[in-house]
């Protein structure tokens, strides 16, 4: 199960990385690592993106390309990773168990509230 969020650090936009892309015009590969992020989170992947998810995130092999260049992916067997991904956003493990905490104190708030 993937995650209802992912995290955007707020200094994104002034991130070198970025800068450089943006510098070369590279503005298609810029949104690709942000959609990246939300593609990631959503479908549990823990920051792998396979080959066939380029058309889902507005992307390229270019523009892939271009991520990898700058250090915002990394290329892979199969993908590539998003650099850093393990670093500010939740794993997909850490959101299934505390998904599991919230319903199992809600079960029981439920229980206690149904015996008054």
């Amino acid at each position: 199960m993937g995650l209802p969020w992912i995290r955007l650090d707020t200094q994104f936009a002034s991130n070198p990385k970025v800068l450089t892309l943006l510098a070369d015009k590279k503005y298609r590969a810029a949104f690709a690592y942000v959609a990246a992020l939300g593609y990631s989170g959503a479908h549990g992947t823990d920051g792998f993106l396979p080959d066939l998810c380029l058309p889902f995130i507005h992307a390229t092999r270019s523009d892939a390309s271009h991520l990898a260049d700058v250090g915002l992916w990394k290329q892979c067997s199969g993908g590539w990773e998003i650099n850093g991904w393990g670093e500010f956003q939740q794993s997909s493990d850490d959101a299934m168990a505390r998904r599991k905490r919230a319903q199992e104190a809600a079960a029981k708030r439920w229980e206690k509230e149904k015996g008054k």
